[in-house]
């Protein structure tokens, strides 16, 4: 099993999600972060004062798939992501060794 996180635009979500579920892709966790990578943030004029945005809203998509479909998620989530500009994000794919169903005691998910 496989742990994919995606760190992706905020306006994108319902496009990758969209794109997930067309793949069979239903359990994901979503959660709102603020980050800073190559798209290096902006400056802007708040009541005369000059300030620096150097940490951007992006949205941590996480989901648990088999290591037969990572493929299939990662293609879905940069497919709807992709804008072509910088900041559209970042997919890393980690191994999950152990997994467990609370309500059930089931042991390694897939």
């Amino acid at each position: 099993m496989k742990l994919v996180i995606a760190y992706i635009r905020p306006e994108s979500l319902t496009d990758v999600k969209q794109a997930l579920y067309a793949k069979q892709f239903y359990g994901m966790s979503v959660t709102n972060i603020l980050g800073s990578g190559r798209q290096k943030g902006f400056t802007e004029t708040y009541r005369g004062v000059v300030m620096e945005v150097n940490l951007l809203k992006k949205v941590r998509l996480e989901l648990a798939v088999s290591e037969a479909k990572v493929d299939d998620a990662v293609q879905a989530i940069m497919g709807a992501a992709k804008t072509g500009r910088e900041g559209d994000g970042v997919i890393l794919v980690q191994d999950v060794e152990q997994s467990y169903r609370v309500r059930t005691g089931e042991e390694n998910l897939s």
